[in-house]
């Protein structure tokens, strides 16, 4: 500090690790991970306690579900940090990186399709522990979405995963019903009687699962699990609505294999200073998403990494 005063290298190095200032003042916001949103009790007692020794005694969520505690003096960091590592935190989430991963409640909520807390914890650790040293053009935000609900939001990151119930239609048990249960649940007008049969439109249809197991006669019966990607979205000062892939993966680790290409090919073809979206609408969707499903970027995957790319990254915060 100079006179009293933070200096810019010194905001810089503490910046990496998760600390943010607060307009105005010398003091800092400390950022702490937490994993899908969820930390157990006694780490919010603990946090609660570091926010008042160390702080002013605030503590708050952030939009990606981490918690920031505020007013934190710049020579209080250290003692900050060693006091809520004694129950397992740390903090960071800042940097042109995988940042940590946002989840809704999928895995409690009555309209979860998938395990969400499960998924995100498993993307987390592969992620954004896994590529946690790995530079990037820019910020990379992933959401896991229990349902076409879409309450997380995961269209508007720049990896977005939803959870998916694709109904297994069986036509010969279908009996014409005058008045149909599954055309009366279906939220979205896809299913409709047609000729005494019910048709599923696949356009229409988003795979809610909300249909499954409501018809008399078992016509739909069950559903099979599925992962919907949907890549370049973006929320800010330019907001871009991401697209989905044009595969429904019924198989998790090939949606976890296309979750990591797109983090490659990003750091490979990305330019530094361009979120995902960009690099996607610069280099064409028809060509990320082949490179996404079957593309040999895996192959390649340690002379990405080792590759001397994006020294100085596009993230401010």
């Amino acid at each position: 500090m100079v006179n009293g005063s933070v200096t810019p290298e010194e905001e810089k190095s503490v910046k990496a690790l998760g600390f943010l200032r607060n307009k105005g003042t010398n003091n800092f916001s400390g950022r702490i991970i937490t994993v899908n949103g969820k930390i157990s009790a006694d780490q919010m007692i603990c946090l609660s306690e570091a926010a008042k020794l160390h702080g002013n005694g605030v503590v708050m969520m952030t939009t990606r579900l981490t918690i920031e505690c505020q007013g934190i003096p710049f020579d209080k960091i250290e003692d900050f940090r060693a006091y809520i590592a004694k129950a397992g935190l740390t903090t960071g989430g800042t940097g042109s990186k995988v940042r940590p991963v946002v989840s809704c409640k999928g895995t409690t909520c009555q309209y979860g399709l998938i395990d969400t807390f499960e998924l995100s914890e498993e993307i987390h650790e592969r992620f954004y522990n896994g590529y946690r040293s790995v530079k990037l053009p820019h910020k990379f935000k992933i959401a896991v979405g229990g349902c076409p609900n879409n309450c997380v939001k995961p269209d508007l990151n720049d990896v977005g995963i939803i959870g998916q119930l694709i109904p297994n239609f069986d036509e010969d048990s279908c009996s014409g019903c005058k008045k149909c249960a599954v055309e009366k649940f279906c939220p979205v007008g896809a299913a409709k009687m047609k000729d005494d049969l019910l048709e599923i439109d696949e356009e229409k249809c988003n795979n809610c699962g909300r249909c499954i197991g409501v018809c008399n006669f078992d016509a739909i019966a069950d559903g099979t699990l599925g992962y919907k990607i949907y890549i370049g979205g973006r929320w800010g000062k330019s907001t871009a609505v991401g697209r989905p892939l044009s595969k429904i993966f019924t198989d998790k680790e090939e949606a976890l294999a296309a979750i990591e290409r797109a983090i490659l090919l990003f750091r490979e073809q990305g330019k530094t200073g361009e979120r995902f979206a960009s690099t996607i609408s610069r280099l064409g969707f028809e060509y990320v998403e082949k490179e996404l499903l079957d593309g040999d970027i895996l192959e390649r995957k340690n002379d990405i990494l080792e590759a001397n790319l994006h020294t100085v990254g596009g993230a401010t915060c």
